[in-house]
């Protein structure tokens, strides 16, 4: 009887997918079409609008650009590096968000911006204000780099300092009778904190205020060089604020005070005659990503979200993203496999994830070394934890400022019940066969001291084994790992004085360093080629209907009628999650994400 539901769920979904999906699917194909063929206006003003949301890589389901929500950072830098060199791209408006904005994020656009006004075109940044929350001195970072800063004339420039909250929960736990259960490899590793402490310990606010310093540093720094002011004063201008836009212009913090059409009429004057504004995704969807030229390829491998076992299994409509060990790993073989690709570059924005899939993953890397394709650890955002476990033994890691990267250490353990149950009238309990380990992480009662004694040794042979990963990887002993390591996050330019790190910079400079350990002219062509490639329609469709094997028969059968050959792939395409209760995870705190 199951199996006869299932069947006609998967005939439902087929066809729901024929006569609703799919003529969904052919209106936005012409409409899409359709706005390829008007092009770029030949006098255009490229806007960006930073307000709706930032990832640092686009994602590969088909679905997720429908209704133009979100940007990601290498989408920006991507397309701007194409409009430098498009003569209808006549100058570029940035809309600043009004709260912070990651600074690694922050730091690549505005290498990116860099870039561009080096082209000679006007690129002007407009902010309706800045609160004193989260990272805004990164945002205005950002905009000190363009050629002109405005903002609005009831706007607050309050870009004083960072700052970020955390929660503690070691008191209402006692409170209600939780008792969280965990080790950490080693007193850096503050991620369980929440659930086990008040307030910081010593180590935890240690790390903590350093590595904030050395971002605010590194964005007062890079903002006074926008601004041509001395850092020390454009320190002391910020922090004495908030300011209004009238005092932050008197201050010389910002240029012009305007709303965002003045900004924009301003732009079109500039462009010329029948000058239109542009948005920026329009425009790249029209000029698409950049391929580069030549017979030599660099692969860009993208990697960006937690790092799980497995393939991806999430809802193609849906947010959030994973790096997924099988996928990745294989992308990683494709890009090995493909002849024409001399080098590959490999983009990871993650705070860890699993041990054994961050394993996974690094030993596709290795084979990428072995087979004389030298690997270049491009980090974004963070590259921490399992996300350093994946990019140790690259050919190269290229890190911004302030990518968080290292926290090289472990943690596990589970939350016990029993007497917070109780106290509502629940009791727990549970049978349990086999060894002495096999009710280990039952939440109704604590670690046996046998069972403590041998998660604690697994903790320790992870532990011993991220050392072992980052020595070989980054040739330092096993002891000078450890002395950076112990589960300590660092930027990147303190990783980068640490060995942790061989270069500062983003994505640009992580393909002219793969070019190099290629042997490929710096001024030589190449193309670029993405893996892993998007996910068809047909796939992404197959995980929203369902997962049974009729469900997909039934939709290939479906596409089979309409000659899509991508309908083809989906019944090799249905994923499952596989979750592993407790156990140890290689995951770094996320205080900017």
């Amino acid at each position: 009887m199951k199996q006869f539901f299932l069947t006609i769920a998967g005939v439902f979904a087929g066809l729901m997918l024929f006569f609703v999906v799919l003529p969904i699917l052919l209106i936005v194909s012409v409409a899409a079409s359709a706005s390829s063929d008007t092009g770029v206006p030949a006098r255009s003003v490229l806007e960006i609008d930073l307000r709706q949301g930032l990832t640092d890589q686009a994602p590969t389901n088909p679905f997720a650009a429908l209704g133009g929500g979100g940007l990601s950072v290498l989408n920006i830098v991507e397309t701007l590096d194409q409009a430098e060199d498009d003569d209808r791209i006549k100058a570029v408006l940035i809309r600043l968000p009004e709260m912070g904005m990651s600074p690694a994020a922050a730091d690549e656009l505005r290498q990116a911006v860099d870039r561009f006004e080096a082209s000679g075109k006007p690129i002007v940044a407009h902010s309706q204000g800045l609160y004193p929350i989260g990272a805004s001195v990164s945002t205005y970072m950002l905009g000190a780099s363009a050629g002109e800063l405005w903002m609005s004339s009831t706007a607050q420039l309050g870009a004083t300092g960072l700052s970020i909250d955390e929660f503690f929960l070691g008191r209402a736990f006692d409170r209600y009778g939780v008792q969280p259960e965990f080790e950490q490899r080693y007193e850096f590793k503050n991620a369980v904190n929440t659930f086990t402490q008040s307030d910081y310990t010593e180590a935890h606010r240690q790390a903590q205020t350093a590595w904030m310093s050395s971002i605010y540093n590194a964005s007062i720094a890079a903002a006074a060089v926008g601004r041509e002011m001395e850092a020390p004063a454009l320190r002391a201008a910020l922090e004495s604020g908030p300011h209004s836009a009238e005092e932050a212009r008197q201050l010389g913090l910002i240029d012009q005070i305007g709303e965002a059409e003045a900004v924009e009429a301003s732009l079109l004057e500039r462009a010329g005659d029948n000058a239109e504004i542009l948005e920026f995704h329009d425009y790249a969807s029209v000029v698409g990503e950049r391929a580069g030229s030549g017979s030599d390829a660099i692969a860009i491998v993208g990697g960006e979200g937690a790092i799980v076992t497995g393939r991806t299994s999430a809802d193609p409509f849906g947010g959030g993203s994973m790096i997924a060990s099988d996928d990745t790993a294989e992308a990683i073989y494709d890009a090995i496999e493909d002849d024409a690709v001399k080098a590959i570059v490999f983009r990871v924005s993650s705070p860890g994830g699993s041990p054994e899939a961050s394993e996974q993953i690094l030993t596709a890397v290795r084979a990428a070394k072995a087979a004389n394709k030298p690997v270049v650890v491009s980090m974004g955002d963070y590259a921490a934890s399992g996300g350093y476990w994946i990019s140790a033994e690259a050919s190269a890691i290229v890190a911004q400022p302030s990518t968080l990267t290292g926290s090289i250490g472990v943690f596990g353990g589970k939350f016990v019940f029993d007497e917070a149950l109780a106290r509502f009238g629940v009791d727990m309990r549970h049978i349990a066969v086999g060894g002495p380990y096999a009710d280990a992480f039952s939440v109704d009662q604590p670690f046996t001291d046998a069972q403590r004694q041998a998660f604690s040794g697994n903790m320790d042979a992870i532990y011993a084994q991220f050392l072992t990963r980052v020595s070989t990887g980054r040739d330092m002993t096993r002891d000078q790992v450890h002395e950076v390591a112990r589960g300590r996050v660092w930027t990147g330019a303190q990783a980068r004085r640490l060995g942790l790190v061989d270069e500062i910079g983003g994505l640009f400079e992580a393909v002219a360093r793969a070019k190099q350990l290629a042997g490929i002219d710096a001024d030589a062509d190449v193309r670029f080629k993405r893996f892993p490639k998007p996910q068809s329609a047909f796939e992404a469709l197959s995980e929203v209907f369902g997962v049974s094997g009729e469900a997909a028969q039934a939709l290939v059968a479906i596409g089979a009628v309409t000659r899509d050959p991508d309908a083809q792939a989906v019944l090799s395409r249905i994923r499952t999650e596989r979750a592993r209760a407790g156990g140890a995870s290689v995951l770094a705190d996320q205080p900017l994400g």
